[in-house]
């Protein structure tokens, strides 16, 4: 059974035994580590959308943006900047896409928080998803007040 974050309410655990990405941490499961500063790891994906496309996750365990503590924002970033300037280094990449999928109708397939960050070359064949149009100025305005009231 998977409890998703959202019950366990901001818990903070150390380390969860079964997840795979607090395993590569420990030093139980080897990686490709290319960073490890602070409460920050960052590692090769194993399986790459392209080669150079890193992981960058809170050592500790969290399973989706949502429970990672806003106080942790400015290492995550800082650690996202310099791993992502040093994977377009590394590859030449001319760009990079930074991304993060939370839950698993989002594509989290891993429960522990991560950011992708995946090199970028000119006609590399990478498609993003495809984008749509609200029906109209109004269903596009309903749902921003909704957002706007659910923010608080």
């Amino acid at each position: 059974m998977i409890v998703h974050s959202w019950v366990v309410s901001n818990v903070e655990r150390a380390v969860n035994q079964d997840c795979i990405f607090c395993k590569i941490i420990a030093g139980e499961i080897p990686s490709a580590k290319i960073y490890d500063h602070g409460g920050i790891y960052a590692f090769l994906d194993i399986a790459p959308v392209n080669k150079g496309h890193a992981l960058v996750v809170p050592k500790k365990h969290y399973a989706t943006l949502f429970d990672v503590p806003p106080d942790l924002g400015r290492e995550l970033t800082t650690a996202l900047q310099a791993v992502g300037r040093a994977v377009m280094a590394a590859t030449g990449a001319t760009g990079l896409n930074v991304g993060m999928n939370n839950f698993e109708a989002a594509g989290q397939l891993v429960h522990h928080a991560h950011f992708h960050l995946i090199p970028r070359h000119a006609g590399d064949g990478l498609t993003l998803w495809t984008q749509h149009a609200y029906e109209s100025v109004e269903e596009m305005q309903k749902l921003t007040q909704a957002i706007r009231s659910a923010i608080g």
